[in-house]
């Protein structure tokens, strides 16, 4: 071998080496045949040669950053053997995983801080199937309530946390920003439960993460400066898109337009609300009172 493959014995040595340990291929030495050979009753692994999609990449890049940065908890030396496992797949080719994380990077934007004990609390009840006496803190009006609950589901949305629950104060499913939930006391009451049926046309019916049944549709008009990628963008899974001309027309439906008018407004005069005219007034509004807002500073 060390003569076919013009190499020194170390080489060899280190390439098997690399091969067995890095790419889990399954060489084994045998002596009666006085080298090495494949064993092909173990488990076989792929060889280098295809580059990572671009949904795996972000998939292994997304959980070794959320891995790494998790504060120590009682899962911590379960963790560990499971980051290594995900280095190991990103190191898998001829690229180490320091080489990936430094020429791909995956970032987090805002992110807010959850307390570790309340999503504790949370997880517990949802997987228990427990109702959740809960203290919130609404964003909009800053007021606190108390509300008892039957978690559904947590959902991971632009790098937040938000669980979907029956609420049994309002008698309907609402969706609770975790970050903003600052007490939890997991009770013992039974939890109702929700078909995912009726939880995706409730709460996933809508534009964002604030959606209900009740559904309008929206319809934006895009500039010919930015159509071009626009158009490649997924904002809702029921959404409508076509051009007119070097235009880009996107039809969605949403109930809460709180989310919706954000992003709206993030594209300034690329975008206008062709209707309903209700989403246009705000629209306008938000922009008066931006504009208000820098002439009397």
């Amino acid at each position: 071998m060390v003569n076919d493959l013009e190499v020194s014995p170390a080489t060899v040595k280190r390439d098997l080496e690399y091969l067995r340990n890095r790419l889990n291929v399954p060489i084994v030495w045998v002596r009666e045949r006085r080298g090495y050979i494949l064993d092909y009753e173990a488990p076989r692994s792929e060889l280098p040669g295809l580059w990572f999609g671009s949904a795996e990449a972000h998939a292994l890049l997304s959980m070794e950053h959320l891995l790494e940065n998790l504060q120590p908890g009682l899962l911590t030396q379960h963790i560990d053997p499971l980051r290594k496992r995900i280095v190991a797949l990103l190191e898998k080719g001829d690229h180490s995983a320091e080489e990936i994380r430094q020429r791909i990077r995956v970032l987090p934007m805002a992110s807010r801080r959850v307390e570790s004990k309340h999503f504790a609390a949370i997880a517990a009840a949802l997987l228990q199937r427990k109702r959740l006496h809960i203290t919130y803190q609404s964003r909009t009006r800053d007021e606190k309530t108390g509300r008892e609950v039957s978690p559904q589901r947590l959902v991971h949305y632009r790098d937040n946390w938000y669980l979907d629950a029956w609420c049994h104060m309002r008698k309907e499913l609402r969706s609770f920003a975790v970050d903003r939930i600052a007490f939890t006391k997991l009770l013992d009451k039974k939890a109702r439960n929700v078909s995912e049926r009726l939880l995706d046309k409730v709460l996933a019916s809508g534009y964002g993460i604030i959606s209900g049944q009740k559904t309008k549709t929206a319809r934006l008009r895009f500039s010919a400066e930015v159509s071009r990628w626009v158009s490649d963008e997924q904002w809702h899974p029921r959404q409508k898109g076509w051009f007119e001309g070097e235009r880009w027309l996107l039809e969605l439906p949403y109930s809460g337009d709180t989310e919706l008018l954000m992003d709206i407004l993030r594209y300034g005069p690329d975008v206008a609300v062709v209707s309903p005219p209700e989403l246009r007034e705000k629209v306008v509004e938000k922009m008066r009172e931006t504009l208000e807002m820098y002439e009397n500073e």
